[in-house]
């Protein structure tokens, strides 16, 4: 065929040449999330946040669904809890070795529990441990959630280097009566220091602000000391999927070696960018984030990360 012919005329050094791209680090992640076959988030935001910073990442789907339950019905659900120790087993007979380990939502206790021993396998003394505690938003935890799955989320979380809640999650985990705000920074510093006082090293809060028309995510490095803020301006409505969409820009931060603070104003920055969009191109934000256009952007920062902390 023409197409072949073409290539048969081209060098053989072009196909036979290994090329390693400028800046390029190695980082892998096991990403453990449901996924949605449309609505995006969890795996389906994931997946392609973290390829673009650069990170090699494998799933392991703790559920299947047609759409996400927010503002959606008569959605299929694929329960995968008796597949998650049987896969991850066989990850470790084939020598699976993780740089992080990153979990969202859970469908129930008991994969909780299971969550817990696969970070037990794969965690060795460099792996950073991200934990999402998908619970709830607005105040209220999701109708999914048990008293039981609540207290197993807290003792999760205390096993994390880092832990990403909503400010809703935080107050649960916390004991704290939920304040839907404004806040003051001396709350939103004494919510991110209980967080760490749980076991992680550090915290990001998303949610929070401190006066009308502004909204954003703050962070706090227990072996820093230093809570930081970073708010932009508020676009009103509910956007699914962003929270995933912010904690996987996050965690692409900091494996590419970005401090906490740089990588939290980037992912912020990223999300509302999203959020931007969404809101101006999207007339049904219940099929998730317009992400996708702003890839290059992200990519173009992680470039920068790995030039500025090699």
């Amino acid at each position: 065929s023409t197409v072949l012919h073409l290539f048969q005329q081209l060098p053989i050094e072009i196909f036979t040449k290994k090329v390693i791209p400028m800046n390029y680090r190695e980082m892998s992640c096991l990403a453990i999330h449901d996924i949605s076959g449309v609505g995006k988030c969890s795996l389906t935001v994931a997946l392609p946040v973290l390829s673009c910073c650069g990170v090699e990442t494998s799933v392991l789907p703790t559920a299947v669904l047609s759409t996400h339950t927010g503002g959606f019905t008569g959605f299929t659900y694929r329960d995968l809890t008796d597949d998650l120790l049987p896969m991850a087993e066989h990850w470790k007979q084939v020598g699976c070795r993780f740089q992080s380990l990153y979990s969202g939502f859970l469908g129930s206790a008991g994969q909780i529990g299971l969550v817990e021993q696969i970070f037990d396998w794969f965690r060795e003394e460099n792996t950073l441990v991200m934990v999402d505690p998908v619970m709830g938003d607005g105040g209220k935890l999701y109708k999914t959630y048990t008293p039981e799955m609540a207290s197993g989320m807290a003792r999760l979380c205390g096993r994390a280097d880092i832990v990403v809640p909503n400010m809703t999650e935080a107050c649960h985990l916390l004991g704290r009566p939920y304040n839907p705000g404004p806040y003051t920074q001396g709350e939103i510093e004494e919510i991110l220091q209980g967080l760490c006082a749980m076991g992680p090293k550090m915290a990001v809060l998303t949610g929070v602000w401190l006066q009308k028309g502004a909204l954003g995510t703050a962070c706090y490095d227990s072996q820093v000391g230093e809570a930081k803020l970073f708010l932009t301006d508020r676009i009103e409505g509910f956007y699914h999927g962003t929270g995933d969409l912010f904690a996987s820009a996050l965690l692409g931060g900091l494996l590419n070696g970005a401090p906490l603070k740089e990588a939290c104003a980037l992912a912020t920055e990223f999300t509302w960018r999203t959020i931007e969009t969404t809101f101006e191109k999207s007339p049904d934000h219940r099929f998730g984030p317009k992400f996708e256009c702003h890839l290059p952007w992200l990519g173009e920062k992680m470039e920068e990360l790995r030039k500025n902390h090699p």
